[in-house]
């Protein structure tokens, strides 16, 4: 924990200002509630530093501190360690398409960092509507299309079914609302 809110400590979450640390132990918990053992908890709360706070570098160091195990689960999480980051929708079309052929840890620490964010979708959507959309990369046109893709991703994949259940329940009431 110490060694994830280092490297996030600058960190909020789009548009709400909360801490990312926020993010990383939703995650964790999410992880450890889905049977998640240690390894996969360190990876939960490990997830997004390589991707944005040092890229391959900050994956090595969590390579050696933690192990090859959390590294893997790390990286494969990632869809990026490039920086300035390749455009949005080429490292969202490669990161579904490497989901079928994922580790069964990796599908447990994606699928709880999916529905945690998706969760905080809904919430924001409730909050501030439409203008919700302008936080992110694909707009929101890109954002339900990734997300409809993670869904059916997941389930070809075999994630968790209790997150991929609940996943998919958050990312219908998001299309319920913004159908609405």
């Amino acid at each position: 924990m110490v060694y994830a809110n280092q490297l996030h400590a600058t960190q909020t979450r789009k548009g709400s200002g909360t801490p990312y640390v926020s993010h990383l132990l939703a995650v964790t918990s999410l992880v450890i509630e889905a049977g998640g053992d240690e390894d996969t908890a360190i990876a939960a709360l490990l997830h997004d530093g390589p991707e944005d706070q040092g890229g391959h570098a900050t994956l090595a160091v969590i390579r050696q501190r933690f192990g090859d195990r959390v590294a893997d689960i790390v990286a494969a999480c990632s869809d990026t360690f490039e920086s300035p980051k390749p455009p949005w929708k080429q490292r969202k079309r490669d990161y579904l398409a490497h989901l079928p052929h994922a580790t069964p840890d990796t599908l447990l620490v994606s699928c709880a960092d999916k529905l945690h964010n998706a969760r905080a979708i809904l919430r924001d959507y409730r909050d501030c509507g439409e203008q919700l959309w302008q936080r992110f990369n694909g707009g929101k046109e890109g954002t339900l299309w990734y997300y409809r893709e993670l869904v059916e991703q997941y389930g070809r994949a075999a994630a968790p079914p209790i997150l991929l259940s609940e996943l998919a329940l958050v990312v219908g009431e998001i299309e319920a609302l913004v159908d609405a």
